[in-house]
């Protein structure tokens, strides 16, 4: 037991007062037949069916439909992006609450949206959804032919793009550290291990080895194409409702124990991400997470961090304090996140996004969910009771923490 009072909560937060009691995962795709409203509604409608509810008890919507940037184009609601109120009118019936979060780390503002809109008494039952899409044409491409604002002094020298935007710190930190590319080899291979063995994974039954990784082309140095999460089409529900209806329904709930989001310590220019600015407001948002769950990460059994590009596998490691500063390099090199291995941290069982595919947040929070709930099947580990969902960088994304006990 930390020092930290899992009996009070000084911090005002609904602690352990909501859950959630369902769910669906669509197959993850690199484009599918069907338009991502499609998928978001047939998600939706089985996360219902699984918490064994009906479409009538949904009283409130919540989601984050910011789409990925892909040559400059525009969001389609229903088609490349699905909003909250999009999806609450297909699926019908008169909902109380329905609303979208504006920011980064998607997954964490949606979550603490609904537990608040539950808590309050806003909405009894809440669907939370998350829908990726993937458009056709070159990734990331730079559509620009005039660029005004603060790109100005960026884009027309390249430095366009999250690819320059995640070189940045990820070169500064093998600088610092003395560390090497080799190194993210332990990250990739991991991540496409446990995806590997998911049926819904874009990844499925495709693992990847140490020389396939090293010999991917280097896309924005150091930053080579394993590196990066692959663009998908995909949609997840989960609902979430109070702790006390959550007793009578079908599945194990598991319980939101806290969550906060992370926030830039400097103002900076579009992109600049320096490696202080991170590891500084990921060291400031843990504090924030234990204080609001009441649970010292110490404790965490089950950590899911967030890997959309590989080194931010590095960065949330060290500013979870699962390892020193400037270590997460060798940690993992040498088998500290290895899920097969007893005694290891299993940091990214779910696949995360380099095992899945680009989710945003999905693969970590469903992994918690699964786990903590009891139904991650031959996947199973022992003795999982407490998890943290880590979304985007740690200083401009965020984490919710998860528990199998209301204590």
């Amino acid at each position: 037991m930390s020092d930290f009072s899992r009996n009070s909560d000084s911090s005002g937060f609904a602690r352990n007062k909501v859950a959630i009691v369902g769910y669906a995962q669509s197959d993850i795709r690199r484009t599918a037949g069907r338009t991502l409203g499609a998928l978001t509604v047939d998600a939706a409608r089985a996360a219902v069916a699984d918490a064994g509810l009906e479409l009538a008890q949904i009283d409130g919507y919540v989601s984050s439909s910011l789409m990925p940037s892909a040559s400059g184009r525009v969001a389609e609601d229903g088609v490349s992006t699905v909003s909250s109120a999009w999806l609450a009118g297909r699926l019908g019936g008169t909902p109380r609450y329905v609303a979208g979060f504006d920011g980064i780390g998607q997954l964490t503002g949606s979550v603490s949206m609904a537990v608040n809109a539950i808590a309050s008494g806003a909405a009894e039952y809440v669907i939370v959804h998350r829908a990726l899409h993937n458009p056709t044409g070159s990734y990331h491409g730079n559509p620009m032919q005039e660029v005004h604002g603060p790109q100005q002094w960026t884009a027309p020298q390249g430095f366009f793009g999250p690819l320059a935007m995640i070189a940045l710190p990820y070169n500064e930190y093998l600088q610092r550290y003395d560390a090497k590319p080799e190194s993210m080899a332990a990250v990739v291979t991991e991540a496409r291990k446990n995806g590997a063995r998911i049926p819904w994974s874009y990844w499925h039954d495709r693992p990847l080895d140490r020389d396939e990784y090293l010999s991917a082309p280097t896309l924005f140095d150091p930053v080579c194409r394993y590196d990066c999460d692959i663009p998908v089409d995909g949609a997840a529900a989960f609902v979430l409702t109070s702790a006390e209806r959550a007793k009578d329904l079908p599945h194990p709930p598991v319980y939101i124990a806290g969550y906060a989001n992370g926030i830039p310590a400097r103002r900076r220019l579009p992109l600049h991400w320096p490696l202080d600015d991170i590891l500084g407001a990921g060291t400031e948002l843990v504090r924030r997470l234990e204080e609001s769950s009441g649970i010292g990460m110490g404790e965490i059994d089950l950590p899911q961090v967030y890997d959309g590009f590989s080194p931010f596998v590095w960065f949330w490691l060290e500013s979870l304090g699962l390892c020193p500063p400037g270590e997460a390099h060798r940690f993992v090199e040498e088998g500290g996140i290895d899920s097969d291995r007893p005694g290891a941290i299993p940091a990214l069982s779910g696949g995360g996004a380099l095992g899945n595919g680009r989710m945003h947040g999905v693969p970590q929070m469903l992994e918690c969910y699964l786990q903590l709930s009891g139904r991650a099947g031959v996947r199973a580990l022992e003795g999982m009771t407490t998890a943290v969902a880590c979304h985007s960088s740690p200083h401009y994304g965020g984490a919710v923490v998860y528990s199998a006990e209301r204590f």
